[in-house]
């Protein structure tokens, strides 16, 4: 897939799985990359700069596994951006997905 297009959506995508429940990154890495292949070196960056842009908090919590893992939360701020996100979303697919079906000869 072409790099800027997931640049472009990487934020969307960090913030969505955070509403559902607070993460640490190394989870958020493997669940985007799960579906979309990504360099784990894009993700740490993106999270410093929303944590800075207050979009989520951080807290340490205990791992069983090793040592304490740093969590990402949500914040009201976070949530409120990612609604703006969501919506410019979908009116930017709608409006790709209608050029291509303009577009794109018949199959």
């Amino acid at each position: 897939m072409n790099i800027q297009f997931k640049k472009g959506v990487l934020e969307l995508c960090v913030l969505a799985l955070l509403d559902k429940q607070d993460r640490y990154g190394y989870e958020l890495v493997q669940k985007i990359s799960d579906r979309i292949a990504i360099s784990e070196g894009s993700v740490y960056p993106l999270l410093r700069r929303l944590k800075t842009e207050e979009y989520f908090t951080t807290y340490l919590q205990e791992s069983k596994e090793g040592p304490s893992r740093k969590y990402y939360r949500l914040t009201d701020k976070g949530r409120d951006y990612l609604q703006k996100l969501i919506k410019e979303w979908q009116q930017f697919s709608i409006g790709v997905n209608e050029l291509i079906k303009e577009g794109v000869r018949g199959e």
